[in-house]
């Protein structure tokens, strides 16, 4: 069972800056190659490019801006062009389909907002310091990013991705835990009925009172603020 986790990244102003030269560097990746594959197939005789082809360019790219493109972990370009490589096989297949879709666009470094890792442990590392009281992830080119984890992370994470919402970054994460297993069946059947005075109604007779969370959160403001 898959599940996903998503937490509020708190970088340096250094690493701020960081990040947001990976997310452009990697939106110059991926308008690089869609132009490519542009004019490939619009002045080579409607030729395909795939991405096993831009996938063999990265070393070279690297080597040749290694202030840029070099900096940042290989995995995530790959993934990258991947993300491409998706939406070129989805506009063909809907041009299949008898469909009128857009052709992929060209994105703004404000458009781009998500740099994916597909392996924890590959240009990245989630929880870098388990010593320290501070949850960190490691990014290559940014260092250890502190990170507000606010609950648990349960079983073993697969893939790490960054992503930017306004003025904050985020950290999402998959993991991987065995299915769990189901309860043992009592044979028992019980009738339930949501109310308004009581919580609920079941058909044993018994009620659930109603939790007054309203009520409760107004008392202890009430005594927090005579406590000033």
């Amino acid at each position: 069972m898959i599940r996903a986790y998503k937490f509020l990244m708190r970088p340096t102003a250094r690493q701020d800056q960081a990040l947001r030269e990976m997310l452009r560097d990697h939106c110059s990746l991926y308008n690089g190659a869609l132009q490519e594959r542009r004019d490939a197939y619009r002045h080579a005789s409607r030729t395909t490019v795939r991405y096993g082809q831009q996938s063999a360019q990265l070393k070279d790219i690297r080597a040749f801006d290694p202030e840029r493109q070099g900096r940042w972990s290989f995995s995530s370009q790959q993934a990258t062009l991947r993300r491409l490589d998706k939406a070129m096989q989805a506009f063909f297949r809907r041009v299949k389909a008898g469909q009128t879709p857009g052709y992929p666009r060209f994105r703004t470094v404000g458009r781009f907002d998500t740099v994916e890792f597909p392996r924890d442990g590959d240009g990245c590392r989630w929880d870098a310091t388990p010593h320290d009281p501070v949850t960190r992830v490691r990014l290559q080119g940014v260092g250890h990013v502190k990170v507000h984890q606010h609950r648990p992370v349960v079983g073993h994470v697969k893939t790490v991705s960054v992503k930017r919402e306004g003025k904050r970054w985020y950290v999402i994460l998959t993991a991987e835990r065995p299915q769990p297993e189901p309860l043992p069946a009592t044979g028992s059947v019980v009738g339930i009925d949501l109310g308004i005075a009581n919580f609920l109604a079941d058909s044993n007779g018994e009620f659930v009172p109603n939790p007054r969370h309203g009520r409760k959160a107004a008392a202890k403001l009430e005594a927090a603020q005579q406590a000033l």
